[in-house]
């Protein structure tokens, strides 16, 4: 167990040095996955590597707990603040599951509808709909998403840094002939008083390590009672308590990587995915390859279609910050922070122009990331779950 565990953390570790290495030129998850995947069928790895490795269990109940420490993550007042770029964000998400109809005829249902959520999001989504999947015995369909999972980002990343390289333009032209930054963040006024200490905040002595995987286990495990009675997905219902708790101040923000464990629960939301890989044989790649192309040419398709020759782009204001937003349920954090922050530094001539393009990007990017990838692809996955 311990041979085949090191073996599955070598794995995930190689694409963790390569991504930083190239400054996530090259994605960690693609590097992991594609080496999981290319071991699997020259043999070199056993088809129940996952399980040989004891990550199977520590997989069926770390999602929830993810979920959980997503949801005490939200900043509900960034989002109310944002309110246009979220509207974008969520708008998004929908055109693309309405303009997905018309991949099911090429593609198939079942791999149309593990698909979409996995593009609205991010490794969350992945592991809900690839293990629904699994379970009903749709290995290709898992296969297929799996697959997308890992690849979107190269997907998205240069159309995101294409749009986001538009607009800094045009903030910048803005700026140079006004002087001004137009986009620069209004102060918060808070009556001169310093803003409040939450409950956590004043006993944070006390949410030690244990304590606050305790606040975690009984969310989890209330949200999935919840779930069971309702029929409403357990990971909805854990990132609305986790959104709850995290609104209220009672619990810390990122509450696992307050309680230091972020990293073996993302490994066990990782190994869930992974088994799906093993199903794939050499004659499937090339079905494989054809249904992720025509997956993302439909996702681009539609989202140039409704965000920058239909009107939408209007509840942004700009057709390549709509465009921008849109792209970014193909990122996620740190994806959105690193785009933006490249496009600032590639358009910038001085720290203050710099400083403009940040203004006038890194806010949306950010945000569209947050509202889809981190809240919204949840609540999509958990309703599509059911439709498998």
């Amino acid at each position: 167990m311990f041979f085949y565990l090191f073996i599955c953390l070598l794995l995930f570790g190689i694409g963790d040095v390569l991504g930083v290495a190239t400054k996530a030129k090259v994605s960690a998850v693609f590097v992991s996955l594609m080496l999981f995947l290319v071991g699997f069928m020259t043999g070199v790895l056993p088809p129940d590597i996952i399980k040989l490795a004891g990550l199977t269990d520590i997989g069926k109940w770390s999602l929830i707990f993810v979920v959980f420490s997503m949801g005490t993550s939200l900043n509900i007042k960034q989002l109310i603040a944002e309110w246009r770029t979220v509207a974008v964000a969520v708008l998004s998400m929908i055109v693309l599951i309405v303009g997905s109809v018309v991949l099911i005829p090429v593609i198939g249902y079942q791999e149309t509808i593990v698909s979409i959520p996995i593009i609205n999001g991010g490794i969350v989504a992945t592991q809900i709909m690839t293990s629904a999947a699994m379970d009903k015995g749709f290995a290709m369909a898992a296969a297929l998403g799996t697959v997308l999972y890992a690849v979107q980002k190269f997907f998205g990343t240069p159309v995101a840094s294409y749009f986001g390289l538009r607009a800094a333009k045009e903030a910048l032209a803005e700026f140079r002939s006004t002087g001004v930054n137009p986009y620069a963040p209004k102060e918060e006024v808070h009556g001169g008083a310093a803003p409040k200490e939450t409950f956590f905040e004043k006993h944070k002595k006390f949410y030690g390590p244990f304590a606050s995987l305790t606040i975690a286990a009984f969310f989890s495990w209330l949200a999935f009672v919840i779930g069971k009675y309702t029929g409403l997905s357990a990971t909805i219902w854990a990132l609305i308590l986790g959104a709850a708790m995290g609104s209220t101040g009672l619990v810390p923000p990122k509450i696992l990587d307050h309680a230091k464990s972020s990293g073996i629960f993302n490994v066990g939301v990782f190994a869930v995915i992974i088994p799906s890989l093993a199903k794939i044989k050499v004659s499937d790649l090339l079905v494989l390859s054809f249904n992720t192309i025509m997956v993302f040419i439909v996702v681009f398709a539609v989202l140039f279609l409704f965000f920058y020759i239909l009107p939408l782009w209007k509840i942004l204001g700009n057709r390549n910050l709509a465009m921008g937003v849109a792209v970014m349920q193909l990122l996620g954090f740190p994806a959105t922070y690193l785009v933006a922050n490249e496009i600032a530094i590639a358009t910038g001539e001085t720290e203050e122009e710099r400083q403009v393009v940040n203004d006038a990007i890194m806010p949306k990017y950010l945000v569209g990331g947050f509202a889809t990838v981190t809240t919204f692809s949840v609540i999509t996955a958990g309703i599509l779950e059911k439709f498998l």
